[in-house]
């Protein structure tokens, strides 16, 4: 059942009912000593002597704990005189637990919180930490990025206020790469670094999403100015949506008649109509939509949402022509009701290019959004985390295709 070769053998197995454990003791066999070779000049090496006797938390039998205990050898290089403790096969990355049992605990990981992996191992959350830290501090250090030329960035909140991680992910083959504190342009040369780190190189990136902050914009423009810059098309939208809502506060304090058409359709402005519910298409058909200049920022919304459907070639002439539509809609409007549609359309004039870049590529950012929306999920069921290290690594442990051990197929 152990699978310990003809090099270890047990001694004994006992049951204690008052601690409802197994305790196995496991011994070497001269076996052992055949085969064991100095890892510094591959001379033989014999047993010099015993450490003290060491436990490790096995899986469970017949639903009762299990425990290893084996008081091992230290062995001696024959010719270096260098002496270092035997290491046995069951042996896990973590301190005093076999590598079974971490695997069926990192597997229940992946689908429960540390705190319930916790009660039903039996075992300390803390430990359990540990022990999930150390694997992925190993298996992170394995990652290749040799091959990593699509990147996208995007900041993830990590608690309330202004705290803020930058999430780095290779696009082709949606990975997390990596994550660190801040969304300035220092996060950049951060993942520079991290990026050679693993066998990358930045000039070996040839495309980058962002969105469009300034800070990102000046950090790609530092550190990758080879790269081809793109602006993500989900970030460009939801500029168009916020500003459908701003118009929509703003035209409700004109005047009480509009106030009264407008009450409770802030969702109606946000979605689009094929996601809709039946109310809220009664509601939207009962409403003047030619009264209203939230009406006319929701279609120019529809319309920008509209324009990348288009091919490249017609691209740039329509959004040209949207910004100009916007515009001149804008000066006919009363009290600046569409200033924050103008404010779009500004912005989309001032990264033009990194927008066109779009239909030339089709690169989004969109895992990026999907591992936001899946983190902050797993982040309310865990109840947060205690420090911005655990955090890193679930995000790690969820998001990197890291080379964990696990129980049952992934």
């Amino acid at each position: 059942m152990l699978a310990l070769g003809d090099q270890w053998a047990v001694v004994s197995c006992r049951y204690e009912p008052q601690q409802q454990t197994f305790f196995i003791l496991i011994k070497e066999t001269p076996a052992l000593w055949q085969n064991l070779r100095c890892p510094g000049d591959e001379s033989p090496m014999f047993c010099y002597d015993h450490v003290g006797r060491t436990s490790w938390k096995h899986l469970n039998i017949f639903n009762q704990s299990c425990v290893l205990q084996c008081d091992l050898p230290r062995a001696k290089c024959r010719l270096c005189g260098r002496v270092s403790r035997v290491k046995p096969p069951w042996e896990g990355r973590a301190k005093h637990f076999t590598t079974a049992f971490e695997a069926f605990a990192l597997t229940l990981m992946r689908e429960m919180p540390v705190r319930k992996v916790s009660q039903l191992t039996q075992v300390s959350d803390g430990r359990i930490w540990r022990m999930l830290l150390a694997h992925v501090e190993h298996a992170y250090s394995q990652l290749d990025m040799s091959n990593v030329s699509l990147v996208g960035a995007d900041e993830l909140n990590r608690r309330k206020g202004h705290h803020y991680l930058t999430l780095f992910c290779d696009l082709d083959q949606k990975r997390l790469l990596f994550a660190t504190p801040g969304k300035d342009a220092t996060v950049w040369p951060r993942f520079a670094q991290v990026l050679q780190q693993h066998g990358g190189h930045p000039r070996k990136v040839s495309h980058i999403s962002i969105d469009m902050s300034p800070a990102y914009k000046k950090g790609v423009l530092d550190d990758f100015s080879h790269a081809t810059l793109i602006f993500d098309k989900f970030h460009l939208i939801a500029h168009a949506g916020d500003a459908v809502d701003r118009v929509r506060r703003i035209e409700a304090a004109l005047d009480s008649s509009r106030r009264s058409l407008l009450k409770d359709t802030r969702w109606l402005w946000l979605k689009n109509p094929s996601n809709l519910s039946d109310p809220q298409l009664q509601r939207l058909n009962r409403i003047d939509l030619q009264a209203l200049w939230t009406a006319k920022a929701y279609q120019m919304k529809l319309a920008l949402q509209h324009l990348y459907t288009l091919p490249a070639h017609r691209a740039k002439r329509r959004l040209l022509s949207w910004c100009k539509w916007v515009k001149q809609a804008s000066l006919k409007a009363p009290r600046n009701v569409l200033k924050p549609m103008l404010r779009v359309a500004l912005l989309i004039e001032a990264h033009l290019n990194g927008i066109l870049a779009h239909w030339q590529h089709r690169l989004t950012n969109a895992f990026l959004e999907a591992l936001s929306s899946i983190f902050s999920a797993t982040k309310r069921k865990a109840r947060g985390y205690r420090s911005i290290k655990y955090l890193t690594a679930m995000l790690y442990f969820s998001a990197s295709k890291l080379n964990l051990p696990h129980l049952v197929p992934l």
